[in-house]
């Protein structure tokens, strides 16, 4: 039935993936974001410290991370279909377990690692084992849509889940969004495929003549991409540990100013709602950011949208430290475009980087164990912003090793030089 629908789509079919993916982002990424708004109907009922209860969000986190290599292995073995249905089922289970949590340690199983590994799934690493296949000339756009998902769900779904906690209580809410996966998620998800050709179409939806031609100008090194890449020959090569590096310190900036911005700028003398207005709209901006710069990347390649991304990290902690001296509207509106426009963009070609140089029937196991480098970042990130802060008395240095992670990020991706192997676009910088 998938074959028949595809062969009368056949220009359409890729899309249709990348439609999917957008629901996926937009409705599993958020639940799992969902925490911050139950987090305090959870303290209110069971009084515990509030280290130990968000506590299970890091916990569910950092157990993901080390689960990335094995749900790439998976979809090497197993395609798209299973992994995002045992995401689905996975979400499910531990939203709705988290509903009978009476100690710290079932809401770690729940709403940590059982969410935390579905949303995994569902979410940015999931989609980005196997989207890549799917395009070629369009790689960078297409996975920027699918990843704008989890910003635009995030100003519809969050609203709604805060009402419902107000009204209901947070166990409806955790409810609510199990429905919403296992009703909208499970049937949608039946529609992927790991790759166009298992259904006799071809990447972009090219025909064959047009793929055969696209792909010859798009492969620069055919010593390398004619390589059987398995995990073992990529570790073997520079460029795995570069991209690793690229990715860790991408994730160290993200989640490090992501996480501490808001008290910090409560701090230096802003509202509470004006701190978490720019909190949202770093979201908000993002979405029209990461299609932009997604799309960008595909006539100029991989590498300039990557520093572009980590650039903007790099302003928005530059902005933040001139925030403290000089706190003002002006400066907090360019340091939420500096993050949301220009930061967030770094999604849309952080699995291109990867495909465009261990493309092949083990990419998935290759960009898990990536992922893993990426993850452990986000974990550090603001364990170590806030372990300067307190050691410090200061917020600066914390920003400064922020800055510092995204001008290593950016200068490892350059040298770990996608545009070598293969070509994106006219590469109109090299």
């Amino acid at each position: 039935m998938i074959a028949a629908l595809a062969r009368r789509l056949p220009f359409f079919y890729g899309w249709v993936v990348v439609g999917v993916a957008f629901m996926t982002m937009a409705i599993a990424v958020n639940a799992r974001t969902a925490f911050s708004l139950l987090f305090p109907a959870i303290l209110d009922e069971f009084g515990w410290d509030r280290a130990v209860t968000a506590g299970a969000f890091s916990f569910g986190f950092l157990v993901s991370a080390f689960l990335s290599p094995a749900i790439g292995r998976l979809m090497d073995r197993r395609g798209p279909v299973w992994v995002m249905e045992i995401g689905v089922l996975v979400s499910v289970a531990g939203l709705g377990l988290a509903t009978l949590a009476q100690a710290p340690w079932q809401l770690y199983g729940s709403l940590g690692v059982l969410l935390g590994s579905g949303a995994m799934m569902l979410g940015y690493t999931g989609q980005a084992l196997y989207l890549p296949h799917w395009f070629l000339r369009q790689r960078g756009l297409a996975i920027s849509i699918a990843y704008a998902g989890a910003g635009a769900g995030s100003i519809v779904l969050l609203p709604l889940v805060q009402v419902l906690i107000e009204l209901h209580g947070w166990r409806s809410a955790c409810l609510a969004l199990a429905g919403l996966i296992l009703v909208v998620l499970a049937p949608l998800n039946l529609l992927l495929r790991r790759a166009p050709q298992e259904i006799g179409l071809t990447p972009d939806g090219d025909s064959a003549v047009q793929a055969l031609a696209g792909k010859s100008v798009h492969v620069v090194d055919h010593a390398w991409a004619a390589i059987d890449w398995t995990l073992a020959r990529a570790m073997r090569t520079t460029k795995f540990w570069w991209i690793a590096i690229g990715n860790f310190g991408a994730l160290f900036a993200w989640y490090g100013v992501q996480v501490h911005q808001t008290k910090y700028l409560v701090e230096i003398g802003f509202s509470s709602s004006t701190a978490a207005w720019a909190l949202g709209l770093v979201s908000l901006v993002g979405v029209p950011g990461q299609i932009a710069m997604g799309a960008l990347s595909d006539r100029i390649g991989r590498e300039p949208v990557w520093m572009l991304g980590c650039g903007g990290f790099l302003l928005a902690y530059l902005l933040l430290i001139a925030l403290g001296a000089w706190p003002g509207m002006v400066l907090l509106a360019l340091m939420v475009l500096a993050q949301g426009l220009l930061g967030y963009s770094l999604t849309s070609v952080l699995s291109p980087i990867a495909a465009e140089i261990f493309e092949g029937r083990h990419f998935g196991t290759i960009f898990g164990m990536l992922m893993l480098a990426a993850i452990s970042g986000g974990a550090a990130g603001p364990f170590v912003v806030g372990l300067l802060r307190d050691q410090t008395g200061s917020d600066v240095a914390g920003f400064l090793a922020g800055a510092t992670a995204s001008i290593v990020a950016g200068a490892a991706i350059w040298l770990a030089a996608p545009r070598k192997v293969r070509r994106v676009g006219k590469n109109v910088l090299f």
